[in-house]
C-alpha cells in the first residue's frame, strides 16, 4: 500500500467518522475509534514513503492537503454541533488557504514545506514550522483535541444508550476543558501559520519586485 492510497482512505474515513458520530452509541464509539485510525495512519503515510523511498515533494504536498481536509472536515463537525466556536474552523480554514496558497508559490520555485528544500528561509522559522519537533507536537495536540472530543461525544452517547447519570457539573467541566484545548490547539495552528506568511511574502514579491527582495536578503 503506497503513502498515497493511505492518504486516500484518510479522507474517506474522515467523512465516515462524521457521519457515524450523527448516530447511537455504538456508531459513536465506531467513530471515535476510527478517529484513532485516522490519526494513527497520518503518521503511517509519512512512514511508508520513506520506507518504501517514495517521497517526493508531490507526496508531501498530496500528504498537506489530506491533513487540511481532515482537520477542516473535524472542526467543521465539532462547530456545528457547539462543542467549539465556529470562529476555530474560520480562523484554521483562512490560515490554511493563506499558507498553502505560498507553499504551492514556492513550490514552482523549487521550495517545498519541509525537508531539506523547505521554503522557510532562517532557521527560528525552519524550527518554528518544518522542525520535526514543532510538526510532532502540533499534530500530537490536534490528536488529543480530537480524540477528546470525539470521545465526550461518544460518552454522552453511553450515558443515553445505557442510563448512565453523570453530574451536569462534571460533563460541563469536560465541555469546557475540551474548549481549553481546542483554543490552544487554535493558538498554535495560528502561531506556526505566521512565519509561513512572513517568508512566503519573497516568493510573491521576487518576479515583480525582484531588486528590492534582493536588496532586502
Amino acid at each position: 500500500m503506497t503513502a498515497n492510497i493511505i492518504t486516500l482512505l484518510r479522507i474517506g474515513f474522515v467523512f465516515v467518522a462524521v457521519l457515524l458520530f450523527g448516530t447511537g452509541f455504538y456508531g459513536q464509539l465506531a467513530a471515535f475509534l476510527l478517529t484513532i485510525l485516522i490519526i494513527y495512519m497520518d503518521a503511517l503515510d509519512g512512514y511508508v514513503a520513506r520506507k518504501l523511498n517514495t517521497a517526493s515533494d508531490l507526496g508531501a504536498l498530496f500528504d498537506i492537503t489530506g491533513d487540511r481536509i481532515v482537520e477542516n472536515v473535524y472542526w467543521i463537525y465539532f462547530a456545528s454541533i457547539g462543542m467549539v466556536t465556529i470562529w476555530i474552523p474560520i480562523i484554521v480554514i483562512t490560515r490554511g488557504f493563506l499558507t498553502d496558497s505560498l507553499r504551492s508559490i514556492a513550490l514552482a520555485e523549487g521550495k517545498t514545506a519541509f525537508g531539506d528544500k523547505t521554503m522557510m528561509r532562517s532557521g527560528f522559522t525552519r524550527f518554528l514550522v518544518s522542525s520535526r519537533f514543532s510538526r510532532g507536537i502540533y499534530g500530537v495536540s490536534k490528536a488529543v483535541i480530537f480524540c477528546y472530543l470525539g470521545g465526550l461525544i461518544a460518552l454522552r452517547g453511553a450515558t443515553a444508550e445505557f442510563s448512565i447519570i453523570i453530574p451536569n457539573g462534571i460533563m460541563s467541566s469536560l465541555a469546557l476543558l475540551g474548549q481549553i484545548i481546542a483554543y490552544i490547539v487554535l493558538v498554535m495552528c495560528v502561531v506556526r501559520g505566521i512565519p509561513v506568511l512572513w517568508d512566503g511574502r519573497y516568493y510573491m514579491l521576487e518576479k515583480r519586485y525582484p531588486k528590492a527582495v534582493v536588496k532586502e536578503d
